[in-house]
């Protein structure tokens, strides 16, 4: 996506909602998706691992799993 000029933003999950269960991740897994995106690829590839939470105004960003 790079070469394309497309620069990842987020690593999302999302609110529950009806109909779309088939793109719910679990919190640990999206986590260890972004350890290894993390680990590979330089910071400016690296998407902010973000959650929808019913009722906020914004995105929440979710900090790094500590090691």
């Amino acid at each position: 996506m790079f070469a394309a000029g497309v620069l990842p933003y987020y690593l999302h999950l999302l609110d529950r909602v009806a109909g779309a269960a088939h793109f719910e991740v679990l919190e640990h897994e999206a986590r260890g998706l972004w350890s290894e995106i993390s680990a590979r690829l330089p910071g400016d590839l690296v998407p902010r691992l973000v959650r929808e939470i019913p009722g906020a105004p914004a995105k929440t960003m979710l900090p790094p799993a500590s090691r």
